[in-house]
């Protein structure tokens, strides 16, 4: 749910432009965390390599793990350079005064205060995006305010909170009501009891406010890059998190509030639930989610195989990519929508159909999709898929991975878009005004012939 997991979820970049070899001119490639990664505000760096043509590897260099626009955050190092010790102390301060003003623990308190106020004397700065209690008011007096903040407002913050709209660093945009309902009633018909909520504050917000208002048993860990949102939780239901390079800022105890949400004491079943920025580096993102995975798995005390169940919210063009790094997943028809997002909506109000999917590593057959938004079920694929998702008998499969119908081409033998024809220069199916690939071309990273930067097979493996 576009939560904010700095780039932070939901952005929807074009396919095109997402991934860690599109960067740039030269080709990018990811190589992960190293154990002594210098850090930024946003916790340790993460090692590239740059690619130049027909070169195999270029030089290497740490930037930061969660923003992708030099001007949210600058740090870059190369990973051979000499640091001086005034440098390294510049660097601490600075990461120092880069943080909230306030502590977690420091806001439950200001909470606690906040909700003895009256209703005249609450206050929020919509500049500052903080709860303001009375003695502050005069630091903030040229701020536009909010006033009369009510409980119900305090219980919904994605509401309160502006959204971080930035798609490079903070994509965040928010489940659409029916999504987000559609979500929790599947967790629990599913019978899962807690859910790991990884950048999806919209879905731990609804799972809070039934959790007060009734008899309901399930619980929720919010773990987003998003600070603003320790103002409305306790340390037990808000960790600051960065999925890009799974760090807790809040150290251990963090990490131990982690552990102990997903230790499944008396049965209660545990899912992650994922939405991360599409303009993340899949890569990272899969990186950390297995490290979730590894800690749920050290409190399993059945000895089983099994994987942590996960629910991975991203679009559908990524689902090799995915696939690459979790083949148990697969991923559903079910179309994932925002609120605050102009192409991502259901229905007549958004331009198209939401390319936003479900990747689970559930069995398919168990994801109940709601038949009155136009969803099957298919006895040979044993899924519930779109009504436009038709059978085809020649892949054995339903093959559309976009609401639409697809044909069958078959001197490709696989379907492909309603809107693609064969062509006999590139020898497979494209649009009908594209530009044809120049038979001569080379890959620009390695220099050889037969594929393009995109797949490079120097780029496809940290």
């Amino acid at each position: 749910e576009g939560g904010g997991n700095m780039a932070a979820s939901g952005g929807g970049a074009p396919e095109g432009l997402c991934g860690p070899e599109r960067q740039g001119a030269g080709g990018l490639a990811l190589l992960g965390l190293a154990p002594s990664a210098p850090s930024c505000p946003h916790g340790p760096a993460l090692l590239f390599v740059k690619t130049s043509q027909g070169k195999e590897e270029g030089r290497r260099f740490y930037a930061c793990s969660a923003c992708r626009d030099r001007k949210d955050c600058n740090f870059f190092q190369w990973e051979d350079e000499k640091v001086s010790e005034t440098r390294l102390a510049a660097r601490e301060e600075y990461n120092r005064n880069h943080q909230p003003p306030f502590t977690h623990r420091q806001n439950v308190e200001r909470y606690k205060n906040f909700v003895l106020l009256p209703l005249s004397k609450r206050r929020f700065c919509q500049q500052c995006q903080r709860l303001l209690l009375p003695a502050e008011w005069e630091k903030h007096s040229d701020h536009q305010f909010l006033c009369d903040i009510s409980t119900a407002q305090l219980k919904s913050p994605s509401q309160l909170l502006y959204p971080l709209e930035n798609k490079k660093t903070n994509a965040q945009y928010l489940f659409a009501g029916r999504s987000c309902q559609f979500l929790l009633d599947l967790i629990i018909d599913l019978g899962f009891r807690r859910v790991l909520s990884v950048g999806t504050p919209r879905l731990h917000e609804m799972i809070q406010l039934k959790a007060s208002q009734e008899d309901f048993r399930v619980r929720s860990l919010l773990l987003d890059i998003d600070f603003r949102y320790s103002q409305f939780y306790t340390e037990d239901e808000f960790c600051h998190y960065n999925m890009f390079n799974h760090y807790f800022f809040g150290g251990e105890a963090a990490r131990e509030t982690c552990r102990k949400f997903l230790y499944q004491g008396s049965g209660e079943r545990v899912i992650m639930v994922t939405d991360p920025p599409f303009g993340g580096l899949v890569e990272a993102l899969a990186s950390s989610f297995k490290k979730l995975m590894a800690m749920w798995k050290e409190t399993e005390k059945e000895g089983h195989n099994l994987e942590m169940p996960v629910f991975w919210i991203f679009p559908y063009f990524f689902e090799s990519r995915i696939l690459e790094f979790f083949p148990s997943f697969s991923m559903m028809d079910y179309q994932v929508d925002y609120d605050n997002h102009a192409l991502y909506k259901h229905g007549k109000t958004g331009r198209r159909q939401s390319p936003v999917r479900i990747f689970t590593n559930l069995t398919p057959s168990m994801i109940v999709l709601p038949v009155e938004e136009g969803y099957r079920f298919c006895a040979v694929c044993q899924r519930y898929v779109s009504s436009g998702n038709q059978h085809c008998e020649i892949c054995n499969s339903c093959t559309s991975k976009d609401g639409r119908r697809w044909k069958h081409c078959v001197l490709c033998k696989k379907c492909v878009k309603p809107s693609w024809f064969h062509c006999n220069n590139c020898n497979c199916c494209a649009l009908q005004n594209h530009t044809c690939e120049k038979t001569d071309a080379v890959c620009f990273v390695c220099g050889k012939a037969g594929h393009k930067r995109s797949t490079c097979p120097s780029l496809s493996h940290t």
